[in-house]
């Protein structure tokens, strides 16, 4: 989960009003759609519900739509992607697919083994299957969706039988998720005859009650400490913040993510309405501060930018027609640069900009606390984004809110993002390789804090590096406390420009390539957690070459041990 701010994904929590209104639509159902013969009766129709999550909210999606098909006498049976082979799926009747889509349009880590498994010219027909899909994206990035609709497509491709049309929901998915599932429950039950009442109530699977924390209502956390980790020296800017949860009920695990709900910065702010000729109207400043993304432009104001001024730079660049070249163009730019860009004669009027603006959505950090360590409180490391031109200098959005703007002892909101798939090892004798460089290294600082907790007696090997060892190495104290404690079993550190030739985590993973296999076939589980677009490709590259020199079998045969791991639960990334 993003360290230095990026947006939630769409695969995000549901707000109470929505948690309300699927209790009461699933209540409805079980009152009105229950089977003939009583709840002892084994369900004619089972329906498959495929799960593909990279933060836990396609999951909890998928199991309200599995509850909801149980009410109605239907069978209903939840399991995540990954877990599901094409001979397996070839036997289903009835399916449907719940899957975000993270990265560059890319499947969740759950999902990759089964997309390339049914991409295989070997994948069987489908014929029998009738299924339906629902996307969870967000429509600010150009593969909106992408998942889905590839799997919805390919689905078609083998035979399949389309349910119902898929669903791509955007940020703010609730209300069109509820509404996808009860149209599909509706059609399930149209198409599989079920019918009847006996006054039986249904027997669904319990689940833990959902928090009342969350981005529509989330908690007012007093922000006990922000303190500097790295050198006053050094480039970057990295902090340890620790959130109060005082009565609040909150609970979290070892690789949950926290997310907090930030303000823009009124400089910012300020700056829109004086080129808007509005620095008066105090609601439009509000909605401005505290609910509308101003610092990355969308889509909507971009196409309405070109419109107004087609003489401009950015008209200039769209009609290249080049996406890279947009992307580059538009990179660090904000809605202050564009507006200044189109000219005072394009700008929007005020109401009609904050139409053409995306909410302003909460940003999540990988937790880097333990709760058996530090159960009233939440730890983060995050790393204050700031950078600039000659003409302006620019921040992100939460990151140095919490850094500069929040008070001491001054409240945050804040929910936690539960994710079940990132967290140490049920067994507590099982071996445990943590790769972080950076503000990468943040939940595995929750994680070692976990196990000695636990008084874990599986050995521990971290990868970590920075830039200077001098001015970047954070949280070396505890590191080396945690080596002395016999915790840290093992300490790979990559400073990469302590010397000539750059060394990153995967060089230490290379050099040590013996050592890290033989964990491998101990049983070690690997994490990796930090940059998707370059270091978490390295590293996997550099733990295909490491298997693939051990064995001495081949690529293939060592991509096929690495999916092993994946099936296994065994190498598990937390990666944006």
């Amino acid at each position: 989960m993003p360290p230095t701010g990026s947006l939630i994904p769409a695969d995000a929590p549901f707000s109470a009003e929505q948690e309300a209104w699927l209790a009461g639509f699933l209540a409805g159902v079980a009152a009105a759609g229950r089977r003939e013969g009583g709840a002892g009766d084994a369900p004619a129709v089972t329906i498959d519900v495929l799960f593909g999550t990279q933060t836990g909210n396609a999951e909890f999606l998928a199991g309200e739509l599995a509850a909801g098909a149980r009410a109605r006498g239907l069978g209903g049976n939840v399991t995540a992607l990954d877990d599901v082979t094409p001979d397996q799926l070839a036997a289903m009747s009835h399916v449907l697919v719940v899957t975000s889509t993270y990265g560059e349009g890319e499947l969740p880590d759950n999902a990759g083994l089964f997309w390339e498994a049914l991409q295989a010219e070997t994948a069987p027909r489908l014929e029998g299957l009738r299924y339906a899909v629902l996307g969870l994206g967000d429509c600010g990035y150009d593969d909106f969706c992408q998942a889905a609709k590839l799997i919805d497509t390919r689905l078609e491709q083998l035979g399949a039988g389309r349910l119902h049309e898929r669903a791509d929901c955007d940020v703010d998915f609730e209300e069109p998720a509820a509404e996808w599932s009860a149209a599909v429950l509706e059609r399930l039950v149209a198409e599989t005859g079920v019918t009847g009442d006996t006054g039986a109530s249904p027997s669904p699977e319990p689940r833990a009650p959902r928090s009342p924390w969350n981005k529509r209502t989330p908690y007012r956390s007093r922000l006990a400490v922000n303190r500097l980790l790295s050198s006053p020296r050094s480039a970057k800017e990295i902090r340890h913040y620790e959130f109060d949860l005082g009565d609040s009920g909150i609970t979290y695990e070892a690789g949950d993510a926290l997310a907090v709900v930030p303000l823009n910065d009124e400089a910012l702010v300020g700056g829109l309405l004086t080129h808007l000729g509005a620095s008066g109207d105090e609601e439009a400043a509000r909605l401005l501060r505290a609910e509308r993304e101003i610092r990355t432009p969308s889509k909507e104001l971009i196409a309405d930018l070109v419109e107004r001024a087609p003489s401009s730079e950015l008209a200039a660049v769209v009609a290249h027609g080049d996406r890279s070249d947009l992307d580059s163009w538009l990179w660090g730019r904000d809605v202050l640069d564009l507006l200044r860009d189109a000219g005072p004669a394009a700008a929007p009027p005020l109401a009609e900009l904050l139409s053409l603006l995306r909410p302003l959505q909460a940003r999540q950090y990988s937790i880097s606390s333990s709760p058996l360590a530090h159960p009233d409180r939440i730890h983060l490391t995050i790393a204050s984004v700031r950078y600039g031109t000659g003409k302006r200098a620019y921040e992100g959005v939460a990151s140095t809110y919490l850094a500069d703007r929040v008070g001491e002892d001054a409240a945050v909101g804040v929910f936690v993002q539960p994710n079940a798939s990132f967290g140490v090892p049920a067994d507590d004798d099982a071996p445990m390789v943590m790769i972080g460089p950076g503000t990468g290294i943040a939940p595995f600082r929750g994680f070692l804090h976990e196990r000695a907790a636990r008084g874990a007696t599986g050995r521990n090997w971290l990868f970590f590096g920075d830039r200077h060892r001098e001015t970047d190495f954070v949280y070396e104290d505890e590191l080396t406390q945690l080596r002395k404690d016999g915790v840290l079993t093992e300490l790979d550190l990559a400073f990469s420009r302590d010397q000539a030739e750059k060394v990153y985590v995967q060089t230490r993973m290379r050099e040590r390539s013996r050592e890290l296999y033989g964990w491998l076939e101990e049983g070690a589980h690997v994490y990796v957690c930090g940059d998707a677009s370059r270091m978490a490709k390295d590293v996997e590259a550099a733990l295909l070459s490491v298997i693939a020199e051990q064995r001495g079998r081949g690529d293939d045969d060592a991509a096929e041990y690495l999916a092993d791991l994946r099936r296994a639960k065994r190498y598990v990334r937390d990666v944006y």
